[in-house]
């Protein structure tokens, strides 16, 4: 699946993402907290490292992707937040 690069962090709290620079994937994991005006994010600690901190002014984009689940939902992702995307149920 595609990935996309989203802007309101705010509402990605409990989503996978991508963190990126410059077109490059720094980091992947869970939003663990953000900024309510999106302009910090904190990812959860995992085994990729410490819980850490990406501010949108030094040039950090979000990026999220669907993922396939099994079960009544086909997928999951922040799509209720995403302009123009369809609702599930």
């Amino acid at each position: 699946m595609d990935s996309y690069p989203y802007s309101e962090w705010a509402r990605l709290i409990g989503v996978p993402v991508e963190v990126r620079l410059d077109h490059r994937t720094v980091r992947s994991g869970v939003v663990d907290n953000a900024m309510p005006d999106s302009s910090a994010v904190w990812l959860a600690g995992d085994a990729a490292g410490g819980r850490e901190l990406f501010t949108a002014a030094d040039g950090y984009e979000l990026w999220i992707s669907p993922r396939q689940l099994g079960g009544r939902l086909c997928y999951k992702m922040a799509a209720s937040q995403l302009e123009g995307a369809p609702r599930l149920g």
